[in-house]
């Protein structure tokens, strides 16, 4: 069945209080996508960030993000009043996330959340507990993971002492005695999170909007999940790394890329059945309707440096566990619903194991106009088991793209996509146009694109530090007459999804 969406992260919404979050922005944007005509949401991952503020590096696989916490909500629920919340600040730019300013009151603003609702008796509340239970896999290491943290004044938990680090039980039980209110205000904000985030996928469900969320193949360092579960991981006995990932040196980095994230012991999580990762996939099937997985190729390959190396010069390059993997995920979850982010580097392992899993994989249009005239994702090339974007979060805005091409580039996609128009706005809107022609099932387009946006809206450029996650729209900005250009669209090329 042919559909489209829009990508479009929750912190992008143009909530009140410093950042988009769970709030009636974010329902209001359901609307406007059942208005245009849409039937899919694309956000990216809504873990806890850390430093770098990049969802894809987050403290845990499975918690979510407390930032996007709805304050209104907690003000309805009795658990703060408007004085209070409007008494921070959270950040005066309207359009940009202030990262510094959440951290320095977001958190405060929900510890007094947190006193009112011990006050009315919400942690002996049989749906507080049945949260708790249900999640206890994953809860109860990252609450002590936070408290620790804090602890420790934010150091990786690679700089821990000796007795944490390891996590002998006798210090973890010393440290949940000592630190019992800070773990328990985790599990508040985890249980809020999820409390108002199963209400916006619910309505988005009866509104037949399909939720697309993200899925990092790597967990960062420094999270719970390296810290709790290090039989996953390639560590030694004493849990020190011995492999991070990584990619090789090439014509573009000499070097090669050195990124940190812990490797996983493929070995030995075949022997357990894969849990670790069949829970983190169960959990986010909870969360979303349909997961994409970024960085596809690790499941087929993947390359693997020294953890002591200074430059990925000396990694290896290492087979991932391949289709065994995904037989057994189809079995514990038969019902999940996947999307390979097969962009980049598309090996022969790596083409097979999309082909024998049955999953869609990605085509960007941005990459399709280069000097050979016949790139991988001209629509001419696509599979009608994809999904066709004219960038992701990752890419410029397709405005952006257009003033910084190469003349060959732009001239080649004018003449491709057959666009007369002399000005950028209807340039971009004839490339989102050659995306809803193309045969792939899906077609999601990033907001910014149908605005016409520049470079300002760009979500995040990869390798570099600061600036980006931080893109707002700003308030009142959706206008019905788009919304009815949209569903032109949609209806003209059989993607409402009818």
């Amino acid at each position: 069945m042919r559909k489209s969406g829009i990508l479009f992260p929750i912190f992008s919404l143009s909530s009140r209080y410093g950042i988009g979050c769970f709030s009636k922005e974010a329902y209001r944007f359901v609307d406007f996508l059942k208005e245009a005509g849409q039937n899919c949401w694309q956000i990216l991952p809504l873990g806890p960030t850390g430093f770098g503020d990049s969802p894809y590096q987050p403290f845990s696989a499975f918690a979510g993000n407390p930032y996007f916490i709805d304050p209104v909500g907690l003000i309805e629920d009795g658990l703060l009043t408007a004085a209070e919340a409007d008494g921070f600040d959270f950040g005066k730019d309207r359009e940009r996330v202030d990262y510094g300013a959440l951290y320095n009151s977001r958190y405060a603003l929900l510890s007094l959340a947190c006193e009112r609702f011990a006050a009315k008796g919400g942690f002996s509340s049989a749906d507080y507990l049945e949260f708790c239970k249900r999640e206890e896999f994953w809860l109860e290491d990252y609450a002590l993971f936070y408290a620790l943290k804090q602890k420790y004044n934010g150091a990786s938990w690679l700089d821990w002492e000796e007795a944490d680090r390891l996590r002998e039980a006798k210090a973890l039980k010393a440290a949940e005695e000592e630190y019992a209110d800070t773990i328990r205000f985790c599990r508040f904000m985890q249980y809020m999170f999820s409390v108002q985030w199963d209400k916006l996928k619910t309505y988005a469900g009866e509104k037949g909007i399909d939720i697309i969320g993200d899925i990092p193949f790597y967990v960062a360092m420094d999270s719970a999940d390296a810290w709790s579960h290090p039989e996953a991981f390639c560590f030694d006995k004493d849990r020190v790394p011995e492999l991070v990932a990584g990619c090789p040196p090439d014509a573009f980095s000499p070097t090669g890329q050195l990124w940190g994230n812990p490797v996983y012991d493929w070995e030995s999580r075949k022997k357990d059945g894969y849990s670790w990762w069949i829970r983190r996939f169960a959990r986010n099937q909870e969360m979303f309707d349909i997961i994409r997985i970024d960085h596809f190729h690790g499941f087929a390959e993947y390359y693997a440096i020294p953890y002591k190396d200074k430059t990925a010069e000396h990694g290896k390059q290492m087979e991932g566990p391949g289709m065994d993997f995904f037989r057994v995920v189809r079995e514990k979850l038969p019902d999940i619903r996947i999307i390979a982010e097969d962009l980049g580097n598309n090996t022969p392992e790596t083409e097979k194991l999309l082909a024998d899993s049955g999953f869609p994989g990605m085509n960007v249009l941005q990459y399709a106009f280069d000097w050979s005239e016949s790139s991988y994702y001209l629509t001419y090339n696509h599979r009608k088991n994809s999904v066709v974007y004219t960038g992701t979060h990752d890419n410029p805005t397709t405005r952006a793209w257009i003033e910084s091409c190469s003349d060959h580039d732009r001239d080649f996609a004018r003449r491709f996509i057959h666009s007369e128009n002399s000005d950028y706005g209807g340039f971009v809107w004839d490339m989102i146009r050659e995306a809803y022609r193309s045969c792939a099932d899906l077609c999601v387009i990033p907001l910014q694109d149908y605005l016409v946006k520049g470079n300002e809206a760009r979500i995040n450029e990869p390798g570099t530090a600061g600036g980006n996650w931080q893109w707002r729209l700003p308030p009142n900005f959706l206008s019905h007459e788009l919304a009815s250009s949209i569903r032109q669209l949609a209806v003209l090329y059989g993607r409402t999804g009818k």
